[in-house]
């Protein structure tokens, strides 16, 4: 019988089956009480450094909330769970109620990761999720990665508005229903990543201002408030005591960090994979990954195992699309020779200056890395959901250029990762939907809209009305796609298991080690790139995005290809919209 706890520093702690201790950090207050639902409030003992706490004879599912001094009754900050949304009293949570039923899982290392990022609220909740596992471990995938889950208000959002980082949203179920999906997912061999924010707050919930001031700076503000003070033990203690209980408590295999280049203070970043590290049983792999604007090689270099490599997806976006508005611009002039760079030095820039647009030169040196210290993807929710209309690749781009770029993103070293609803051919768009209401919602939808005013097609406010408002239940319902074993596009599912197999059975194994060869760029959409894997055998990717055929060069492999995506090849050339690769062993 096994069964899981991580005790944090912050929050309510079963230290009996009917006894409960409660810690706050409240250095605004001087007198804060435990206010259990039903009962006279109780008094908190003063702790130096604006602790407070208290311990009660009640225990798991009682609800409760604090009372501040001036009467404000909030949520627990440390909240494991919330018995309906953000404003309601918190629970008193047992971690150990829920047994593990595979207990022996012990992770799949990264060189084996192809990464499936979905959102718990449109698969149906944690239990939802559980339901498609089966169907997803059949598609080639090893790992799903989580959209926020911490409580957010209301019942529709991307998650990254929560204000709860402990609380699961219940809008998806309760902690053991999300510890039931962890503990399937490792039935079918799937890794559970999931995806936190520790850069901000949403813009409703959050109470800490009234009783944690310090908690915030006063000189420096995000696109989201005043920054989160990470110079401060307690705060840093806050997020690394959620990490830890997300990964040792849930036996989550991963977590993605949401825009740490917003985090003040990066070596909190440090601090706490290294602190991860000396926590996680020996043997077992737990994957820390990154989305960082600055490519930052830093982490990568020491605790941290991965970042998300935007590059990559910027050149892929503009070779399929032509588009070059926004960041876009930054890539549209040779993306080929970009994409080039990318797959054999990881980041496309490197501490140059952006070619188009404002801002400073971004980068440092990444060749040095290896493949896997990079996360890939054609699409995902910002790239797509970001969009006015939430369109996706496949109602915007050549199927077979689409097709033939899958196969490329899929088989390159770098770890995949795919968006729901990809490995279907889905054209359902995703939305940016939220579930606020009165003036933040009339906020966030004229907000959104204002956001979009210089594109072309929307300079028109007439135009600008059409953009689907957030806060409209309608919004999230469109945004659902089909899901793998829910059918869809027969070609495109296949291409998803045919990449997949070849990957797992002629890459994964050879992957450590893996070095970039040398690419050639064959045209404005078009290249050849070449890897060595760790045993010596040679994996060499041709792809042209464009409409008409390249020249393949004179030392390009002669060998049949493993896999054609597209037109057959003829001697000496590669087709338009088609992707070839070569597995040669030394």
């Amino acid at each position: 019988m096994t069964r899981h706890a991580y005790e944090t520093r912050f929050g309510a702690t079963l230290v009996a089956p009917d006894r409960t201790r409660f810690r706050l950090w409240a250095p605004s207050q001087e007198a804060p009480q435990v206010q259990i639902e039903g009962r006279a409030a109780i008094a908190m003992e003063k702790e130096p450094d604006g602790w407070f706490s208290a311990e009660v004879a009640c225990g798991a599912g009682t609800a409760y909330r604090y009372r501040l001094d001036d009467g404000l009754l909030v949520p627990d900050p440390a909240s494991r769970a919330q018995r309906d949304d953000v404003h309601d009293p918190s629970l008193v949570v047992d971690p150990r109620a829920y047994e593990w039923r595979n207990a022996q899982w012990m992770g799949r290392p990264i060189e084996e990761l192809v990464v499936y990022e979905c959102h718990v609220g449109l698969m149906g909740g944690f239990a939802g999720v559980e339901a498609k596992l089966a169907d997803l471990a059949k598609v080639g995938i090893t790992a799903i990665e989580l959209m926020p889950i911490a409580a957010f208000p209301g019942a529709r959002n991307w998650g990254y508005d929560g204000v709860l980082p402990y609380a699961p949203d219940a809008a998806y179920g309760t902690p053991e229903d999300l510890k039931r999906l962890v503990d399937a997912a490792h039935g079918h061999g799937l890794q559970v990543i999931l995806d936190v924010v520790y850069n901000h707050f949403g813009p409703e919930g959050n109470y800490l201002h009234a009783y944690a001031e310090p908690f915030f700076r006063n000189d420096i503000h995000t696109p989201w408030g005043a920054a989160i003070d990470f110079r401060r033990r307690q705060v840093r203690t806050f997020f690394a005591d959620n990490v830890l209980m997300w990964l040792m408590e849930y036996r989550l295999d991963g977590l993605r960090f949401d825009a740490v280049h917003a985090i003040p203070e990066p070596d909190w970043i440090d601090e706490t994979a290294s602190a991860v590290r000396a926590a996680i049983e020996p043997g077992r792999h737990v994957h820390l990954i990154l989305e960082n604007e600055e490519n930052e090689p830093g982490f990568l270099e020491r605790d941290v195992d991965a970042q998300w490599n935007d590059d990559v997806h910027h050149c892929l976006h503009v070779m399929l699309t032509g588009e070059h508005h926004g960041y876009y611009g930054n890539f549209s002039r040779e993306p080929a020779k970009k994409l080039a760079r990318a797959c054999m030095e990881g980041f496309v820039y490197q501490g140059e200056p952006p070619e188009r647009g404002k801002g400073s030169a971004r980068g440092k040196p990444s060749a040095h890395l290896p493949p896997t210290a990079f996360v890939t993807c054609l699409q995902n929710h910002d790239q797509v959901g970001n969009r006015a209309m939430g369109e996706r690749l496949r109602a915007m781009a050549p199927a077979a250029a689409l097709d033939a770029a899958t196969a490329f993103q899929l088989l390159m070293p770098q770890i995949p990762m795919i968006f729901m609803g990809e490995e279907t051919g889905s054209t359902t768009p995703f939305l940016f939907f939220t579930d606020f209401h009165d003036a933040l919602a009339d906020a966030v939808r004229e907000g959104r809209r204002r956001e979009f005013a210089d594109f072309p097609e929307f300079r028109d406010e007439k135009a600008r009305e059409k953009i689907p408002d957030p806060n409209a239940p309608e919004t999230f319902a469109r945004s659902r796609p089909k899901i793998a074993g829910e059918g869809g596009e027969a070609s495109v599912i296949d291409l998803y298991a045919r990449c997949l197999h070849l990957r797992h059975e002629a890459i994964v194994p050879r992957l450590k080690g893996t070095k970039g060869e040398a690419a050639q760029v064959l045209g404005d959409k078009a290249l050849l790139a070449r890897w060595r894997l760790g045993d010596g055998t040679l994996l060499a990717i041709a792809t042209n995005l464009a409409d008409d055929a390249v020249a393949l060069p004179a030392d390009a492999p002669r060998s049949p290809p493993s896999l054609v995506v597209g037109a057959q090849p003829t001697s000496g050339t590669l087709p338009a919209r088609t992707t070839l690769v070569f597995i040669e062993e030394s």
